[in-house]
């Protein structure tokens, strides 16, 4: 199974994913700050210090999920047990926004977004229980 591409393409899609997150939510804080928009009295500043704040953050995250395909792919091994969690909360949230997405943005962003989470169990698939990882057959008596 050609499971090293599928890792190599999945991490280059989560590297392009992260500056496109950090920049929709700087577009975001520069419409909060140039109308001044409040959610129920908020101040217009915090709001847009937490969208950016969301963006970095959501940008860094998707660059740490997107190492963690890459490294498998380098070294042809399973990813651990905190890295899988970890690519396993990336899927949900990106199964999450796609099905807000289809709503707001439409089948375009929806397609995408599933896409996302195709690659990444489909690297989780590939990288599954390797012959290491399996418990040695019990010999049975002749």
């Amino acid at each position: 199974m050609a499971r090293r591409p599928i890792a190599l393409v999945t991490a280059a899609v989560l590297f392009l994913e992260a500056p496109g997150i950090v920049a929709i939510n700087g577009v975001m804080a520069r419409f909060v700050k140039a109308q001044s928009m409040s959610l129920d009295g908020m101040d217009p500043d915090v709001m847009y210090t937490g969208t950016w704040a969301l963006g970095i953050g959501s940008g860094a995250l998707l660059l740490l999920c997107g190492l963690v395909p890459l490294i498998a792919a380098i070294r042809d091994r399973r990813p651990g047990r905190p890295s899988r969690a970890l690519l396993i909360g990336c899927a949900i949230v990106h199964g999450v926004l796609g099905a807000v997405a289809v709503g707001l943005l439409g089948w375009a962003s929806f397609a995408f977004l599933m896409a996302v989470v195709g690659l990444i169990v489909l690297t989780l698939v590939a990288y599954g229980e390797g012959k290491a990882d399996r418990e040695p057959a019990e010999a049975q008596p002749a």
